[in-house]
């Protein structure tokens, strides 16, 4: 049994809405540890909560109960500020859509991350990791889908996150962009130890992972990798 601390550890996790008198639960008692330096990926059908699941964890959303330590401090206690400083210091985010600033350069673009961290990477740097340095002058409309994730990973590395979450990073891409992007994070991962978490409902993806969540009605059900694929034997 491993004596690493888990980069995040999350304890009976339960998420309800509300909408007038109607309760929709999402999460039910979730309990799971993301080891540092791994690749994890977190697979449901749509609509399992996965999205849900990955705010909490990330410090976007609160849980209704339960508890979220990372850093040896329960984010659940947090208040507004002091979970607005989690993220900007310990946690990078990969969305499905990019979400580049379109009046910027792809160097202003990985910028805006290092503004607000604490020991931040060069931002050509960060370019540099996701093979984009000759792209680094271009807008993000200049830039084909592929590129524009690329960008997207390195402004997320280039905080020196505790982790960096990815929430379907391959969906508005098509196969063969994908799999180059998940070989990027997988590169990422084995060049600077990187803890990486990608939320999908692909489950090919499962093989590429170190460790695998799957969340389902009952609850999450987590198994490990002994011989992880590589993300050229990944086919949807």
């Amino acid at each position: 049994m491993s004596t690493t601390e888990p980069a995040i550890r999350c304890v009976g996790i339960h998420k309800t809405y509300h909408t007038g008198e109607v309760e929709t639960p999402v999460l039910r008692g979730i309990d799971l540890e993301i080891m540092p330096g791994e690749v994890t990926v977190i697979l449901g059908a749509s609509g399992a909560g996965k999205t849900t699941l990955l705010n909490i964890i990330g410090g976007i959303d609160r849980p209704t109960t339960g508890e979220i330590w990372c850093g040896g401090e329960n984010l659940a206690g947090f208040d507004d500020r002091r979970l607005t400083e989690h993220r900007r210091r310990n946690v990078g985010f990969v969305f499905q859509f990019y979400n580049l600033v379109p009046t910027l350069t792809a160097l202003e673009n990985v910028q805006t991350a290092t503004e607000i961290a604490d020991r931040p990477m060069d931002p050509a740097e960060a370019l540099a990791l996701v093979d984009l340095s000759d792209r680094r002058d271009h807008f993000p409309a200049q830039l084909s889908g592929g590129q524009q994730q690329r960008v997207a990973i390195a402004r997320a590395l280039a905080k020196r996150p505790l982790v960096v979450f990815c929430d379907e990073p391959t969906g508005a891409l098509d196969a063969t962009t994908g799999r180059h992007v998940l070989d990027l994070l997988l590169r990422i991962n084995e060049q600077t130890g990187a803890t990486i978490v990608i939320v999908t409902h692909a489950a090919p993806v499962a093989g590429l992972a170190h460790a695998v969540l799957r969340l389902e009605l009952d609850g999450i059900h987590a198994s490990r990798n002994a011989k992880r694929l590589g993300a050229e034997d990944i086919s949807w």
